[in-house]
């Protein structure tokens, strides 16, 4: 069980919640400081103006809001904010939202009642996850629709997901015996202010990303297999002169699947001697192609570009970003603007552009198999059947290829996409919710372009014979895939095939044994 509230949340205990349903607790601790602020806000609100509280909102806050009316404005702050429209985010990230919020409530800098994380923590063990529109928020209040949808289930109010289906919240709410929030000094803005909708989507993303990328490293390193690559382009010797991180990494990564490899070429073996040197033409490549040969430069940097991403989202989901800052240690209430979602928006739109930048390498080693020019030892398009009459890969290239451009299109930054609106207050945004929406579009387009690249690999293994001859680590994951997409002659409908792909490599982690993070 994870405890939530004293020690920082990482993306592991996000996976852990997520993906494997581990369960939440609340500290003890932190429970505390939450009671502790509420009850210095109560005492601390009395006799002052203090924004959300006893004021309008937004560039309406120059207008008084009588004691009689305080608590109905919080009701009125969420419902009139239940605005979103668009696809409904999927559970996954719906609940991610859910567990960043209730984060951020935990820091205790939010003056909400204890109740408000006691429900956010049930719904969470229990798998009741917020109805959240895609489209909405700007990221600059943070994002105030998305947020504003959580918050109306919370009250109990619209419509929320149980078991796999939108039902009615009241109805949900009474089969599971919860207790709507109430309503007490700062709740509904509290609830609405934030960063956490993006962050939750953000932290999926990162943990999706990551999983891509190991899978990008499997796949770049069976086709060089299939190449019969020589080994120096990912050794030590000539990636530890370059200082990057990442491509250090990714060249190990490549050097434990392909240890044991029988189609791993030596330099040495193959070409540092005396009896070559006297070939005046050489039939097997001296250096193979880019795609293939570069994959320590060009998935390093990806490498890097998620794990620096991965850092900002621990430090955003670990912050208090409502405003304002309720601290009662300082003994004082801070207005300011730790709601503006610009550290999450600029790695979102990095993200985004460092897998969109992955799918073209996997396009690319694809292109290589489709093309018997350029590789000289496969039919073309992988064709495992009569050529002329059967077709092999050529359609999935298509979709591949497709995939691959709507991604570049999807690369243009959201962070530097600012439209003023709220009457010109809010007159710099961060689009932060919206960058990470995008970013998981690509990342979801990506796994469709890495599985049809991997059934391209498979075909191109069996074509060659080249199984008894992989490495260990590329035998096994081949047999495991093949166990998914048997081997084809006759043309067959792929667009099955290719999604279950899709969902294996979501659902099957690599495990690596050198470090996957700095």
């Amino acid at each position: 069980m994870i405890s939530v509230g004293i020690q920082k949340l990482t993306p592991d205990d996000f996976y852990r919640i997520l993906f494997m349903n581990e369960k939440i607790q609340l500290a003890p601790e932190a429970v505390a400081n939450v009671k502790a602020n509420f009850e210095f806000l109560k005492e601390f609100a009395k006799g002052k103006v203090i924004y959300g509280i006893n004021t309008g909102l937004g560039p309406m806050a120059q207008y008084k809001i009588n004691g009689s009316n305080e608590i109905q404005l919080q009701y009125n702050l969420i419902r009139s904010h239940s605005a979103g429209c668009g696809t409904p985010l999927p559970e996954i990230y719906a609940k991610a939202t859910m567990i960043a919020r209730l984060n951020t409530f935990m820091l205790a800098k939010s003056g909400i009642h204890i109740e408000v994380v006691e429900l956010l923590k049930e719904l969470i063990n229990r798998n009741i996850n917020p109805f959240i529109p895609e489209h909405g928020g700007v990221g600059a209040s943070g994002d105030l629709v998305q947020l504003a949808h959580l918050a109306l289930n919370l009250i109990g109010e619209g419509e929320i997901w149980y078991n796999g289906k939108l039902q009615p919240t009241t109805e949900v709410f009474q089969v599971e015996n919860l207790t709507p929030v109430t309503m007490h000094i700062r709740e509904g803005l509290s609830l609405i202010n934030g960063t956490s909708a993006m962050t939750g989507i953000g932290i999926v993303n990162i943990i999706l990303a990551k999983n891509l990328l190991d899978w990008a490293v499997l796949a770049s390193s069976m086709i060089n297999e299939i190449a019969e690559s020589y080994d120096d382009h990912f050794s030590d010797g000539l990636n530890r002169v370059k200082a990057h991180y990442g491509q250090n990494q990714i060249a190990r990564m490549m050097r434990e699947i392909l240890n044991d490899s029988k189609l791993i070429r030596r330099r040495d073996d193959h070409l540092y001697n005396d009896k070559t040197v006297q070939v005046e033409v050489f039939t097997h490549k001296v250096q193979e192609y880019y795609s293939l040969r570069c994959v320590p430069q060009v998935l390093g940097p990806i490498l890097d570009t998620i794990i620096n991403a991965r850092e900002v989202l621990i430090n955003e989901v670990n912050s208090a970003n409502d405003n304002p800052i309720i601290d009662n240690e300082a003994e004082n209430v801070f207005h300011g603007g730790n709601f503006h979602g610009d550290y999450v928006a600029l790695e979102m739109d990095k993200l985004k552009i460092a897998i969109t930048k992955l799918s073209m390498l996997a396009e690319r080693q694809l292109n290589y198999l489709m093309n018997d020019k350029l590789n000289q030892k496969l039919p073309p398009f992988v064709n495992l059947g009569k050529l002329g009459f059967n077709l092999g890969m050529q359609g999935v290239q298509f979709t591949a290829v497709s995939t691959v451009a709507e991604n570049q299109t999807l690369c243009f930054p959201m962070s530097i996409h600012s439209i003023t609106s709220n009457n010109d207050n809010q007159d710099i945004v961060s689009m932060g919710a919206n960058a990470a929406m995008i970013a998981k579009r690509v990342i979801d387009h990506t796994y469709i372009v890495l599985s049809i690249h991997m059934l391209a690999i498979l075909q191109a293994v069996d074509y060659l014979e080249f199984k008894p001859r992989l490495s260990t680590c590329s035998g096994k994951k081949f047999g495991e895939l093949r166990n998914i997409v048997p081997k084809f002659v006759e043309d067959t409908t792929k667009y099955k095939e290719i999604k279950q792909i899709a969902n294996y490599i979501l659902g099957n982690k690599l495990q690596f044994t050198v470090e996957s993070d700095r």
